[in-house]
């Protein structure tokens, strides 16, 4: 019985094969691909490259280059470039008399640049200046640059960028200024005019070193009062004692000419 089912089994399996293979021979091949593909492999560059124009060829492509013809604008589609003047508005009209009034009024014109500095400060500083007459003004740059545009003191409107201030006196105070401006380090000295004199930061210092008026005024009095002083001494002296003076006069005058022709005799031989 064994022995049996396993013949049955073998014919089975053979009838099995034949079909499947009766099978593949017979039906058509569409859509069928292989388990395996081959794949190449190898070196991807190109090498197809272009060839160079010739040097003639560029020249006539460049030489018959259709240029378009430029396209009509019709009238109004673009804005105008001519430039609009722009009229001044009845603020700036006003900030401009006073500002005009404080350039007339005030022999120094301080610019200064305002880092940051805080109310509590700018206060502060106000205050300081006050005590030596000189007065702190705000404009804004606007306003100042066309002012300046028209005046005389056309020169001063490149200090006038970003945040500044002005320090203006009735007298120059240049020394006061510096000094109270060592107190406030976010404030930096620009330039200044003073007695219609553009000056730098520099220029400002140096001219903060030089004495007051009065001071050179009374030096030079002094300086007059003692050569009048020394001239009307000798003057009452005996006239003897001024001849011999004189005459010591003449000589010393006659050695020193005698000294400068002999080295100019000596280069001349």
């Amino acid at each position: 019985m064994h022995h049996l089912c396993c013949r049955h089994f073998l014919e089975y399996d053979f009838l099995l094969k034949m079909a499947a293979t009766l099978c593949v021979k017979l039906l058509p091949k569409q859509g069928w691909l292989p388990l395996t593909q081959s794949v190449r492999h190898g070196s991807k560059a190109v090498t197809r490259h272009r060839r160079p124009m010739h040097i003639l060829k560029q020249k006539l492509m460049a030489v018959t280059k259709y240029i378009p013809p430029t396209r009509v604008i019709p009238p109004g589609a673009y804005p105008s470039k001519t430039k609009h003047v722009q009229e001044d508005n009845p603020l700036m009209l006003v900030l401009k008399r006073n500002l005009n009034n404080v350039f007339q009024d005030s022999k120094m014109i301080a610019v200064v640049q305002n880092s940051a500095s805080n109310a509590e400060d700018m206060m502060i500083l106000k205050h300081r200046l006050n005590k030596h007459g000189i007065t702190v003004k705000f404009f804004p740059n606007q306003v100042v640059r066309s002012f300046l545009k028209d005046s005389v003191y056309s020169n001063m409107a490149p200090l006038f960028i970003g945040p500044t201030v002005m320090f203006v006196s009735k007298e120059p105070k240049a020394k006061e200024m510096l000094s109270t401006l060592r107190a406030s380090p976010q404030m930096t000295l620009l330039g200044a005019c003073i007695d219609n004199t553009l000056l730098t930061a520099q220029g400002v210092v140096s001219y903060s070193k030089l004495p007051s008026v009065a001071v050179v005024q009374g030096e030079l009095v002094s300086g007059l009062t003692m050569l009048t002083s020394h001239t009307a001494s000798m003057l009452q002296r005996h006239p003897a004692h001024l001849s011999a003076l004189l005459q010591q006069y003449v000589k010393q005058q006659s050695s020193e000419d005698s000294t400068q022709g002999a080295p100019k005799a000596a280069e001349a031989t």
